[in-house]
């Protein structure tokens, strides 16, 4: 089965695809053991920087590797600014891209979407592109970022009819990052709806970390097909590396030190997968 038909299925069954941003081999491992557990279909992101450091050809073939067991697990080049970075990984093998433009002026992000499509299109591979600003880090917040703005229905089917992208994720309430002590704000359920039925096509949620189960559960039924997932795990690896760099402060081998984040990822993961799956 093919990206594609998993999506068809999700929404058939009411349920989303999860993305999981993975910064090194024991987030990498932590989403392969969840996906075995699981055997629900998933994402695995890798952002410009987290690519950067763990290497363009090298994630790909991690990931081709257990695709050879018949795991779906499906590479995507997630928050690339140029097309350039998106060329680069269409051309090692990643099987979706995202162009994110989400800072630009919408004419100028549209025409660098359109040659991203172009070129990945002709090579088989999906885009998405991103309409609206959330933010950008990855990281705890004070507070909601400056500058959020939300997706308009008409700016959505004029970016998605321009640009012929695959997915759009726009921005409905959420934000990248988790505010410190509390849930991110709550997501308009009402601009899904909207967006999804002018446009058409997948749409995909950013910003998931932080995001109530019950905001969850009415995004997927008002149309969300993939949700993203990045900072909670961050937050479960560096929580469970101090604990352990606590309890063994004379211990030198990095995989022991990284076993117990290896494992808090993997909770979050499942934990995420089960209620995006309805399981």
């Amino acid at each position: 089965m093919n990206i594609s038909t998993y999506i068809k299925k999700a929404k058939e069954d009411k349920s989303a695809i999860g993305h999981f941003n993975i910064s090194n081999i024991e987030m990498f491992n932590a989403v392969v053991s969840a996906v075995r557990e699981m055997q629900v279909p998933v994402f695995i992101g890798v952002s410009e920087g987290e690519r950067n450091y763990i290497g363009l050809n090298q994630v790909v073939s991690l990931v081709q590797s257990v695709k050879n067991e018949g795991l779906p697990i499906f590479l995507n080049a997630d928050h690339t600014y140029s097309f350039e970075a998106v060329k680069s990984a269409v051309d090692a093998g990643f099987d979706t891209v995202i162009f994110d433009g989400a800072g630009l002026p919408i004419e100028e992000n549209i025409e660098i979407t359109k040659k991203c499509v172009d070129y990945a299109h002709d090579r088989e591979v999906l885009v998405e592109g991103e309409l609206g600003y959330i933010g950008k880090s990855s990281k705890m917040l004070d507070e909601v970022p400056d500058g959020i703005e939300m997706t308009s229905v008409g700016d959505a089917l004029y970016y998605v009819k321009e640009t012929g992208v695959d997915f759009l994720a726009p921005a409905v309430g959420n934000i990248h990052g988790m505010l410190k002590g509390a849930n991110n704000p709550g997501l308009d359920i009402e601009r899904i709806k909207s967006i999804k039925e002018a446009v058409g096509i997948p749409l995909v949620l950013h910003g998931g970390s932080g995001t109530s189960d019950e905001d969850f559960r009415s995004a997927i039924d008002a149309g969300i097909d993939i949700i993203h997932v990045s900072t909670e795990m961050r937050v479960a690896y560096r929580k469970a590396l101090e604990e352990t760099l606590l309890e063994n402060p004379d211990d030198l081998a990095p995989y022991r030190l990284g076993a117990q984040s290896l494992l808090a990822v993997q909770d979050v993961v499942m934990r995420r997968m089960k209620l995006f799956n309805n399981i």
